[in-house]
């Protein structure tokens, strides 16, 4: 039985939207993955580990320091999971963002393993 509940992935949210490192990568296995929506692949940016999560959080938070996860929807499928949210911020550049998007979650141990961002792209 999978201790992977709505709650958490609120909780988790909570965490992002307060812009909590510490909290954040606890949250985090010790060898988890976190994909960004953008990056220099087809998967986007991609921090493997607390280490590398944690800077690419901190720089993340840097670039668009109001960011904000809003209307957000968790479905829990065992150890899978699946979030729905509106992003808004603007980043040091002045430039908005302002779009749907979704997060593919993978667990072990209670722990996030894998944390998969998808933006809507906005033309």
């Amino acid at each position: 039985m999978s201790n992977i509940t709505v709650e958490l992935l609120e909780e988790i949210a909570d965490a992002f939207n307060r812009k909590d490192v510490d909290k954040i990568i606890d949250y985090f296995s010790e060898d988890g993955e976190f994909y960004l929506a953008r990056g220099p692949h087809p998967h986007g940016q991609r921090f493997k580990g607390k280490a590398e999560i944690r800077q690419g959080l901190k720089d993340r938070f840097a670039a668009v320091a109001d960011i904000q996860w809003t209307e957000g929807k968790h479905w829990v499928m065992g150890d899978k999971a699946l979030s729905e949210f509106h992003v808004r911020g603007k980043t040091t550049a002045g430039q908005p963002i302002d779009c749907l998007g979704c997060d593919l979650w993978e667990f072990q141990d209670g722990k996030v393993l894998k944390k998969d961002t998808y933006y809507k792209q906005i033309d």
